[in-house]
């Protein structure tokens, strides 16, 4: 147990690391690629065919692979069976056929494709499940587990750079009646209506997340009050509009809460903008209610 934080600060240090390597751009990886293949291949001529090597040039083609993607890696997997064969030739590796050189050669380009293939499609299969446990398996929108940890990226900078953000709490009234009367498969396609309607009117930057039954939240980096009332004032009319178009008998109660010097935790911020939905539902519904922290 004495050791666990020791162990814990190295895998974190780690995890920064590779951070950083994900952080470098295609034309870095393409570039250190090649230049270690070209590399290996001096080195592949100056051992000889002593000592293998199919390892060694495995590396940059699964690293251009990895962090540039699937093109990159297939140009690293043609131009090292090229530096090979290279190699071979020069190095005047003796062969009972010169045609072998070029059967060697096609045998390691193959080998080096199909790692990229499988490389590349491992590391699709890993954003898919990342993506399926970050999102809301209906609405589409972000799940509140990963809402929180947004949040706590922005409460994070917004502490460290003092700039101001708001989250809005949007709540569903009447939702009961539409799953009583109408059936849950009504009420599913009223809760994705909403998410359409909201991201459609959300900046790229911004994010929505459903964190309950009929409830959503949105994040707006570097918003003051002006800008979330323009927010929120696109949003309202396509709501109702959705609203009324497809005859469901409910509206909307929005608590706007923008954070000029955030609280200390999240959940001190949904508490607070969860509160303020609830002062306008509590009241008369189908409203929105404004104001910030600290007041």
């Amino acid at each position: 147990m004495s050791n666990s934080p020791v162990a814990i600060k190295r895998g974190m240090t780690r995890i920064k690391e590779a951070l950083k390597f994900e952080k470098r751009s295609r034309s870095f990886w393409i570039a250190f690629g090649t230049a270690l293949i070209l590399l290996l291949g001096v080195l592949d001529y100056r051992t000889g065919p002593e000592i293998a090597s199919s390892l060694f040039y495995l590396l940059p083609i699964c690293l251009a692979t990895w962090f540039a993607g699937k093109r990159p890696g297939e140009v690293l997997a043609f131009l090292s069976a090229l530096v090979w064969l290279a190699a071979d030739i020069t190095a005047r590796q003796q062969l009972s056929s010169p045609l072998l050189h070029a059967w060697n050669a096609t045998v390691r380009l193959a080998i080096f494709l199909l790692v990229v293939l499988l490389l590349a499609n491992l590391k699709k299969e890993l954003r898919h499940t990342q993506e399926l446990a970050r999102t809301d398996f209906l609405t589409g929108t972000v799940n509140s587990r990963y809402f929180y940890e947004l949040a706590q990226m922005e409460l994070n900078r917004a502490q460290r750079y003092k700039r101001p953000f708001t989250i809005a709490y949007l709540d569903v009234d009447n939702f009961k009646v539409i799953n009583d009367n109408l059936g849950h498969s009504a009420g599913d396609m009223v809760l994705q209506a909403v998410a359409r309607c909201v991201r459609a009117s959300l900046r790229q930057t911004d994010v929505i997340a459903r964190i309950g039954g009929d409830e959503f939240v949105l994040l707006l980096p570097e918003t003051e009050e002006p800008g979330a009332r323009s927010t929120i004032a696109k949003i309202q009319p396509c709501l109702m509009e959705e609203m009324r178009k497809n005859k469901w008998p409910v509206t909307f109660s929005i608590g706007v809460m923008t954070y000029v010097s955030p609280p200390p935790t999240v959940d001190d911020m949904i508490k607070m903008s969860d509160e303020l939905m609830y002062t306008v539902k509590n009241q008369c519904k189908n409203a929105v209610a404004y104001s910030f922290y600290p007041s």
